[in-house]
């Protein structure tokens, strides 16, 4: 399947009917949140562009719109409006927001101390608990997804001596400069958009189309590549699912030719239990998790295999002494595995993962149907507890097709509309992730909310 260009009209709507609805929802949105617009004017003056962190602006309003509280499922704003939050802090609080276990973590460990640089009584126990959930002996924490899969990367290096990483198109792990590539015209350049890079990432980073066994052969047989970097399904180009085989023929692959296998599940944790690698028995050497790993405290964590711990050990020994660039001073406090060790065992339990499985199910399965039901070319793909419609009809198998399919100005007029009408879904695209908290009704109300607004975009 060969990418497609964007048409004019985008599937499923009527001529005009998107450029309609974004000003139509815009002047909606204007009316309804004049404390909001009151506070981005007064955070002008001291903020760049308005805003704490450039993300924020990323959303589908004419403003920011300011919080001002969420439990659960439900997000409510400065102006008294409440969301069913299907966007969860974009994943950070994907186990809801504040569960309780994790909020008297909080106030009992900030009452003896937020950080020491030294262990806690609750490592030994959330070494166990990672290990049981996610089959890796040895464990490392950090701060931030961003953080695991750098040092990772570092350490994948040191162990292989090999300079290369390799990454996918459309692939998306964090902040590191290595994985900021993409193909053009099939040649692999650095990311349109990336500022202040003086150097080119092509030189230690090999980028390949997912889903392309015959292409990851011939980059991996030169023996220069260190690691392959994953998600087990692509998540931040839309949604890109591995063909049936495709895993397991990966991982063949990197045990032929030496190269070390990072599976980042920071998105896919919502498959279930023990997130993709788990449910599906892959057997990654590194392992990687950010963002909700924690109950929305910022952390993350980094497994690996036995051989890879002894492996890093002898690394360690053979570069010396002094400052290796894994870690920083806040990694591993108190607090994180304070925090860490209530949402292991008490929040991200098989019991809330079946919830979450079944209403996000619920969820796929309604939306499919109110565009089966309007004879729209859009599809649905889920991953577990994380769904997206997707507004082209066929599914894409590599990040070529995902960014050929986007449709930017639909995608924002489809926020805005279910935002004005109390559902909150990621601005990035259509993106939603049920929580243990999240409600059927609140499922139902989605659903319903996507029919009428595809009426409208067909009228």
């Amino acid at each position: 399947m060969q990418p497609k260009t964007s048409p004019s009209v985008a599937p499923g709507t009527a001529p005009g009917a998107v450029d309609a609805m974004l000003k139509r929802e815009r002047d909606r949105f204007l009316q309804a949140n004049p404390t909001s617009a009151k506070l981005g004017e007064q955070a002008k003056p001291h903020w760049n562009r308005g805003v704490p962190m450039h993300w924020m602006l990323d959303w589908s309003t004419p403003f920011p719109l300011f919080a001002r509280e969420a439990k659960g499922a439900t997000l409510t704003d400065v102006d008294g409006h409440a969301y069913d939050d299907f966007c969860l802090g974009d994943t950070g609080s994907m186990f809801g927001h504040s569960p309780e276990p994790v909020v008297q973590a909080i106030v009992e460990q900030s009452r003896r101390g937020l950080t020491y640089m030294l262990s806690t009584e609750d490592v030994p126990e959330v070494g166990r608990l990672l290990s049981e959930m996610f089959g890796l002996p040895y464990w490392q924490v950090a701060t931030t997804a961003t953080d695991a899969n750098r040092f990772v990367i570092r350490i994948c290096r040191a162990i292989t001596r090999r300079p290369k990483v390799l990454v996918f198109n459309g692939c998306y792990h964090g902040a590191v400069d290595d994985t900021f590539l993409a193909l053009k015209d099939g040649k692999p350049v650095n990311r349109a958009g990336l500022m202040g890079q003086v150097y080119d990432l092509t030189q230690g980073t090999a980028i390949i189309e997912f889903n392309d066994l015959d292409t990851l052969e011939r980059a991996l047989a030169p023996g220069d590549v260190a690691c392959i970097l994953t998600e087990p399904a692509l998540t931040n180009c839309g949604m890109v699912l591995p063909q049936p085989g495709y895993l397991d023929g990966m991982a063949a692959l990197a045990r032929k030719y030496g190269t070390l296998l990072v599976i980042d599940e920071t998105h896919t944790i919502s498959t279930g239990y023990g997130g993709y690698t788990r449910m599906h028995n892959l057997k990654p050497d590194f392992f990687t998790l950010g963002k909700p790993v924690a109950g929305g405290i910022p952390c993350s964590v980094f497994g690996s295999t036995a051989e890879m711990a002894e492996r890093m050990r002898k690394a360690e020994q053979e570069a010396g002494p002094g400052y290796s660039g894994i870690g920083t001073t806040l990694s591993a406090n108190a607090l994180q595995l304070h925090c860490m060790r209530a949402n292991l065992s008490e929040v991200m339990t098989p019991a809330n993962y079946k919830h979450m499985l079944d209403l996000s199910e619920r969820l796929a399965r309604g939306v499919e149907g109110e565009i089966k039901r309007r004879n729209v070319p859009w599809h649905v793909s889920n991953v577990g507890a994380r769904a997206e419609f997707v507004c082209t009809p066929d599914r894409p198998r590599n990040g070529a097709e995902a960014k050929a399919g986007m449709r930017p100005e639909l995608e924002l007029a489809v926020h805005l509309y279910l935002l004005n009408r109390g559902v909150l879904i990621a601005p990035f695209h259509n993106m939603t992730l049920v929580s243990p908290a999240t409600s059927a009704a609140q499922v139902d109300h989605l659903v319903a909310t996507v029919g009428a607004c595809l009426d409208e975009l067909k009228s």
